[in-house]
């Protein structure tokens, strides 16, 4: 295969889907800013897990005393993917439901006249939990302003609408959208100098940059496992002090110590498995015979990292040299994840995912919950594409995806 490196074709040979054929072509998932492809060994653990260990918590009987420690386990996996202890991990249906649930017991906290900001960049799970609290509470929501020609934060924008009585930032790391990625950390400074929490989505930052929730100096991050590699699951983590002081809605008999006490009801075992597994296969893509699991995600992570700015920099330069092609957010060089949103001149972007589609190119169009910034690229009406590159993206798909926009462009010419 072009331009396939004999580590791409380990890693491609762990997954399953790639083995599809559509119209007779094997299928390139660009899909992956939606939800990655599965590893076999992901979907293994959960197997293994209902086959073999399948029990509900907290009683004396063998299946349920492994249920116990699977669950265990995977708090402190999941603590060294984010950084953080494994008391400060909890798990929920999905990074929408989680956030929500935070935004209900931290506004228990807040007054009539208080304010939460959130930003024009972020998918709109980092933004209507806060703005349905906001309006219960009677507060203000203040939002930030994006460069819609840069697909950046307008930073001087948000030392505006940060005052006295911000009592939250909630920021994304990485826009789903556009593949720009925001200085938390620097976002967080401003926060915390006028006394505010930070609330950070990192759920497509996650399967890009090696989240380090301390460096980010946030004191809430959500992040979803089906983005990197995993099942559909998702993590909240929460300083351990203000996990304990939330007044979090919850069954009386369920544990009060956290981090169960923000997890409602009784969890999906197996993915909470399956999402450990997903880190387990990003630290088996170390060279590092030896080390901690961080040390090893690390590797791993820097040079996926390299990987994936080779992938975007060749499709942003192949797509830019395209007539009639328009890309959007920051090019390689910036702070990016390697996704890319884009358009075809006089094609819908859902005409322009079907034809790509038969040629087994998957990727996705519309706006990606991310609405706001679509209404700010003013595609509010038809959205746009996205095509992202993960681990096992390779050159020779990068290719196929520049020629089937190409052919779809020289279709649409023909028949204006």
């Amino acid at each position: 295969m072009k331009g396939t490196d004999v580590a791409t074709m380990e890693i491609r040979s762990r997954f399953p889907a790639l083995e599809r054929m559509e119209a007779g072509l094997p299928v390139a998932h660009f899909d992956g800013p939606g939800g990655t492809q599965v590893p076999r060994e992901v979907v293994e653990s959960m197997v293994d897990y209902l086959y073999h260990h399948n029990a509900n918590t907290a009683w004396n009987f063998p299946t349920s005393v492994e249920t116990d420690r699977a669950i265990a386990a995977a708090r402190t996996t999941l603590g060294d993917f984010l950084g953080a202890r494994d008391t400060e991990i909890a798990f929920g249906q999905n990074m929408t439901t989680l956030t929500f649930h935070l935004a209900r017991a931290l506004g228990r906290q807040w007054s009539e006249g208080d304010e939460v900001v959130v930003t024009e960049l972020d998918h709109h799970a980092n933004v209507a939990p806060w703005t349905f609290m906001a309006r219960e509470r009677g507060m203000t929501v203040r939002c930030v302003a994006m460069n819609a020609e840069t697909g950046e934060l307008d930073w001087d924008d948000l030392e505006r609408k940060l005052t006295k009585r911000t009592r939250l930032l909630a920021i994304g790391a990485a826009s789903n959208a556009l593949g720009t990625i925001t200085n938390v950390a620097r976002a967080a400074a401003l926060a915390r100098a006028v006394g505010a929490l930070v609330f950070v989505d990192a759920v497509h930052y996650a399967p890009h940059v090696l989240v380090d929730v301390r460096a980010l100096e946030c004191d809430f991050l959500a992040c979803s496992a089906y983005k990197f590699y995993g099942p559909h699951i998702g993590i909240l983590f929460g300083r351990q002090q203000l996990l304990e002081s939330l007044d979090v809605p919850k069954l009386f008999p369920a544990p009060d110590n956290a981090p169960d006490r923000i997890e409602t009801g009784t969890q999906s075992h197996e993915s909470i498995v399956g999402a450990a597994a997903a880190v387990d296969f990003f630290a088996s893509l170390s060279n590092r015979a030896g080390g901690t699991r961080r040390e090893r995600l690390t590797d791993a992570f820097t040079a996926l990292h390299q990987r994936g700015e080779q992938l975007i920099g060749a499709l942003w330069n192949g797509l830019d040299g395209l007539e009639g092609v328009r890309l959007f957010g920051p090019s390689p060089g910036n702070p990016r994840t390697p996704t890319i949103g884009f358009e075809i001149e006089g094609v819908d972007p859902a005409v322009a995912a079907a034809k790509l589609a038969e040629q087994g190119v998957f990727l996705s169009n519309g706006d990606f919950y991310a609405t706001t910034v679509i209404e700010k690229l003013g595609r509010a009406q038809t959205g746009i594409l996205r095509a992202g590159c993960a681990c096992y993206t390779t050159e020779n798909e990068v290719d196929r995806l520049i020629d089937g926009v190409r052919a779809v462009r020289s279709l649409s010419r023909r028949t204006e």
